[in-house]
């Protein structure tokens, strides 16, 4: 089974904020996060998704998300990176 760490990102007061997660179906978890029904942090916003990476085991996958969340400067750096791209970043396709 595949398992994906990702990095949403939604504009809250004209601030791009970002919120980190795992899953083993992102279609189906972004679809959550934006119908007000995945995270209690992800309500009532629109998310898109900046950064995902897949992995082979769950065990990788929270591991990686937990480094993601505590590494503000590499989270910072796709945030800056997505802001200049905000408008054109679309669904994700797998």
């Amino acid at each position: 089974m595949k398992y994906y760490v990702y990095l949403l990102v939604s504009f809250r007061n004209k601030k791009l904020i970002s919120y980190v997660g795992y899953t083993n179906n992102l279609k189906k978890r972004l679809h959550l996060h934006n119908s007000s029904k995945g995270a209690k942090f992800t309500k009532g916003k629109k998310w898109k998704i900046a950064y995902f990476q897949e992995y082979t085991t769950k065990k990788k996958a929270m591991r990686e998300e937990y480094l993601l969340k505590k590494n503000t400067k590499k989270r910072n750096m796709i945030k800056r990176i997505t802001l200049i791209n905000y408008e054109n970043i679309n669904s994700i396709t797998l």
